[in-house]
């Protein structure tokens, strides 16, 4: 009876799976902007994508501890989904539920690779969602944030420069540092200052001397990530440098210079370090090295491809046998033991968030604020192409995580600050009702907490339509 169970779980498990993913880009379709009917579905679907995973899981490891951490998860999972629009009623649902979707994903993964690490990740996402509920009432209250521009940069390059001297070594890099047991991630927390520095620069005028003083000082958050050999850190902060400029000012030639620029600093870094050398050739030819350097790279191929397109089910494969499963390699672990639709679907989620962050960017009038969601869009989703194209020997491993499924502490609570921030500002540019997002003239806007208002065409469809446009900016 367990085998019928657990092999029919399989095939429900990817249709749920597409019809969430389906819904996601239906938001963006003028007939279901407003329905909330697609965000009710979601939630459900979330739920039992939820209960038939970790129901695979106690059943095929007859372990009870998993029905103990499947409530705990619940219990977050409603917290989002209930909570959050309870307090904030114009937060953006589908930036809500897809968050919810990939971090139970990632939760139920990690506890199947190793339950210890997905109880600490669990209550880093708890201490993550309490600080970050926080988030937009604070940006509805706080009115200095243009003006903090060299404080952001200082402190950004201060805690990356910290890494150098009590840093600890992980795989021949100086990344994080620990406190009382607890380890930390300073450039992953630095995205966020480095976002807010570039808007602070760069908002208000971007004159060529303005563009330039800029690449100093983002030039130097990233030599110092790579002196610490950070090089995944510090191509991201890099491309998000470069994108932002040329949102900002719509020039081509940056974007160009941009690209002639981080050829050059890739070739360079190819000659300096061994280990970037050794991944370019585990990525040309991993089956030659197989034994080796090749090792990592040929195992996520072999757990890609004995998945399927339905997967072998949970526990029913061996993702162990990737070195760093659980941070680097989760992606593969996920296509092995739920399928490649899943894992397909996974990042067509990620990319609808993508798309809502830059659907929402577009109609941001004050450039302040458009240029953070900007700078967090683009790195958010070229962090994803960097873990996913490096599992799947599209590119060079770099070894980030993948945002919100990957284990690791300091990425799963800067990426939810980040949504979070975007949350604000959209509630925030609606509270103020200027210079947003266009919904038809004479709709007033709703307030960043709520109200009793009956109005159901607000922010809550999810799509970035909140109040009413025309109004002065006040923002800032």
């Amino acid at each position: 009876m367990q085998e019928y169970v657990t092999e029919l779980s399989k095939y429900l498990i990817n249709l749920c799976m597409c019809i969430y993913t389906l819904e996601c880009f239906l938001v963006f379709v003028q007939k279901w902007k407003n329905s909330r009917v697609i965000y009710i579905t979601q939630n459900l679907l979330i739920f039992l994508i939820q209960l038939l995973c970790f129901a695979d899981l106690v059943l095929v490891s007859e372990d009870m501890q998993y029905v103990f951490f499947y409530v705990f998860v619940q219990f977050f999972l409603i917290a989002v989904m209930v909570i959050v629009p309870m307090i904030y009623d114009n937060a953006n649902r589908l930036l809500l539920n897809n968050m919810c979707m990939l971090t139970g994903t990632g939760l139920c993964m990690i506890s199947r690779l190793s339950f210890n690490r997905a109880v600490k990740q669990y209550i880093i996402l708890l201490v993550s969602l309490i600080i970050a509920l926080f988030i937009p009432y604070l940006l509805s209250r706080i009115r200095f944030l243009k003006k903090l521009t060299w404080v952001y940069a200082a402190v950004g390059i201060g805690a990356l420069s910290l890494v150098l001297f009590v840093g600890e070594v992980t795989y021949g890099s100086k990344i994080s540092f620990s406190i009382r047991g607890i380890s930390f991630q300073p450039s992953e927390f630095v995205k966020i200052l480095f976002i807010f520095f570039l808007a602070g620069a760069l908002w208000e005028k971007y004159s060529f001397g303005r563009v330039a003083l800029t690449a100093v000082i983002a030039g130097i958050h990233v030599i110092v990530l790579v002196v610490s050999t950070d090089l995944g850190s510090a191509l991201i902060f890099f491309v998000g440098y470069v994108f932002v400029v040329f949102a900002a000012t719509r020039n081509y030639l940056y974007l160009l210079c941009g690209a002639a620029g981080g050829s050059g600093a890739a070739y360079v870094a190819y000659r300096l370090f061994h280990h970037v050398r050794t991944r370019v050739l585990a990525w040309r030819d991993p089956w030659s090295y197989i034994d080796n350097q090749g090792y990592q790279i040929t195992q996520s191929l072999f757990a890609i491809g004995s998945g399927s397109w339905f997967g072998m089910g949970l526990l029913q494969g061996n993702p162990g046998k990737i070195p760093k499963v659980e941070a680097d390699f989760i992606f593969s672990s996920v296509c092995e033991e739920l399928g490649v639709i899943f894992g397909i679907c996974l990042i067509l989620i990620m990319v609808s968030c993508f798309v809502m962050m830059m659907h929402i960017a577009e109609q941001i009038r004050d450039r302040f604020y458009q240029t953070i969601v900007y700078g967090i869009g683009v790195m958010y989703i070229f962090q994803i192409f960097l873990t996913i194209g490096g599992g799947i020997k599209l590119i060079p491993l770099t070894g980030v995580t993948l945002p919100f499924i990957s284990y690791g502490g300091s990425s799963v609570m800067t990426t939810m600050i980040m949504f979070f921030i975007i949350q604000g500002i959209y509630i925030r540019l609606q509270q103020e009702g200027g210079h947003h997002v266009g919904r038809k003239a004479g709709n007033a806007p709703k307030a960043a907490v709520r109200t009793k208002s009956p109005d159901k065409t607000g922010a809550a469809d999810g799509t970035g339509q909140p109040g009413s446009a025309g109004q002065p900016d006040s923002a800032g």
